[in-house]
């Protein structure tokens, strides 16, 4: 009986020192950390092309530094293109002056593809679908598809939006996409908030005649109006997964989907709704499979009188349908409340454990991608020294593909004329989905255990074939380990090379 109670005791001592060395928990291989860069607050407007790249290097490699593995640029802000499109006008967003091209010439969004994919980084091309003037006073460009079809378009309040109700429109928006999709090595297509306006106190959207010539078989107009954007949804999910089926389509909707009073079902908030105000039936779009991932935009603090951030948070984590739910941050809320049980902190602990204790939460969002360049608050500082201190491979999306590629072949060390390397062969592969993208090259002691499952162990996340060594004097023992993973962040077997640095 001793004995048995010696060894349970020591059993139990073992696996505690075991969680102290790697606390999954604490440090997850996999989890979804990016960042929205906005064009539509002028940072990009004017800025001559040299000095925008390097603005834009800048920030990523902060971001890089802070953890972060995945970008949502923002591509199409008002019908117009921060890329050479082939149906929409340069952006004012860019140039200052719609249709303007750039001077001297480049293109943004392929610029920020091949930057992002240098970092590891997945690159998420945001459009707003309706979108088409934020004020009446805009120049619209000649070539506008407005001044070429000016039926398809309605003006509510100071702005102007194609029409949700025609087939037109919708047919309008998904080749944009097709356009992005077949030109562009883009890992997500993204669209945030903005479905039918946010409601202008007391005007209704001026939609009656529609309503008349289409509505027929709906008892109300607002199952009407959230009909006509379910049918985008669907019509985006199939133009994505028909061109390039490792791609993802992904929504940031406003962060309550109903109020409890209005919906028995709904989060015990108080504010303005997605399915009533927006007509952006969001669970439904998860229910179907019309969308790939979720990132509710929670940027209200805990403690919110009308949406508490931790009521919010539940909710939303009971309510996935079964599709990846990630979290939208407002860095500034965050750092500007303190934590209701610790008034001498800010609330960025207290949220960091909220969404981690959640299996279904598999990540975050950050916003604005300047505030932690910016480092408010000392978020950035935080993001480094803890909650992204290891790097993270974003989440399998296995509903897509959950086939891992063939592992790596030929690791070998070898010197060359800038220092040691080791280097590999990548796999072999029978289609797109299981092409090895990039590889995760691990570091372990010579006797020390190999875990890949601990992110600590993570030298370098790339798309090269080689990675360079710290090489010292050629005594130190290790253990290096190569994996290859996907489109879709699969990883393969791993392979092994023992060197000596």
């Amino acid at each position: 009986m001793k004995v048995k109670t010696l060894l349970c005791v020591c059993a139990l001592l073992f696996s505690l020192s075991v969680a102290a060395q790697f606390q999954p928990d604490r440090y997850p291989k996999r989890e979804f950390r990016a960042a929205w860069i906005q064009s539509v607050n002028g940072q990009f407007s004017g800025i001559p092309t040299e000095k925008l790249k390097q603005t834009l290097i800048e920030q990523l490699n902060s971001l890089q530094a802070a953890g972060i593995n995945a970008i949502i640029f923002q591509v199409r802000p008002e019908a117009d293109a921060l890329y050479a499109s082939q149906l929409e006008p340069w952006s004012r967003f860019l140039t200052g002056v719609q249709g303007q091209v750039p001077e001297p010439y480049w293109d943004p969004m392929l610029f920020m593809i091949e930057e992002c994919h240098k970092r590891a980084m997945e690159f998420h091309a945001w459009i707003n679908p309706y979108r088409v003037k934020t004020s009446l006073k805009n120049e619209l460009d000649p070539n506008h598809v407005y001044n070429i079809h000016p039926e398809w378009f309605v003006t509510y309040g100071d702005q102007m939006y194609f029409n949700p109700a025609l087939p037109e429109s919708r047919r309008h928006i998904c080749m944009v996409i097709t356009d992005i999709l077949s030109r562009y090595d883009v890992d997500a297509i993204h669209m945030d908030d903005y479905f039918y306006p946010y409601p202008v106190k007391g005007t209704d959207f001026p939609d009656d005649a529609n309503f008349a010539r289409y509505g027929s078989g709906f008892l109300n107009k607002g199952d009407w109006r959230r009909n006509n954007v379910n049918v985008l949804i669907k019509q985006i999910h199939e133009t994505v997964r028909k061109l390039k089926p490792w791609v993802k389509f992904g929504v940031s909707p406003f962060g309550i989907y109903r109020n409890e009073k209005n919906d028995p079902l709904g989060s015990k908030t108080n504010g303005l709704q997605n399915y009533d105000d927006l007509y952006a039936d969001v669970l439904l779009w998860a229910r179907e499979g019309w969308i790939d991932y979720n990132i509710p935009q929670l940027y209200w603090q805990i403690g919110h009188p009308v949406a508490d951030y931790e009521t919010l948070v539940n909710w939303w984590a009971k309510n996935t349908e079964n599709r990846p739910l990630f979290i939208g941050h407002s860095v500034m809320n965050t750092v500007r409340n303190v934590d209701p049980q610790n008034p001498s902190i800010n609330q960025l602990p207290r949220k960091m454990e909220l969404q981690r204790s959640y299996q279904t939460i598999g990540g975050s969002c950050q916003w604005p991608a300047s505030a932690v360049i910016e480092n408010a608050g000392n978020y950035r500082d935080a993001l480094i020294a803890e909650y992204h201190k290891y790097p993270a491979l974003p989440p399998v999306f296995d509903f897509m593909d959950n086939e891992a590629p063939d592992k790596v072949r030929k690791v070998k060390p070898m010197w060359n004329a800038d220092g040691y390397f080791l280097f590999w062969t990548a796999p072999k592969y029978k289609n797109e989905m299981n092409r090895a993208v990039q590889y995760v090259v691990y570091r372990f002691g010579a006797d020390e255990e190999v875990n890949i499952g601990d992110p600590s162990h993570i030298v370098a996340i790339t798309r090269d074939v080689f990675c360079k060594l710290p090489y010292e004097n050629g005594k130190t023992k290790y253990r290096y380990v190569v994996t290859a993973l996907d489109r879709l962040h699969n990883e393969s077997k791993a392979v092994s090379k023992k060197v000596k640095l």
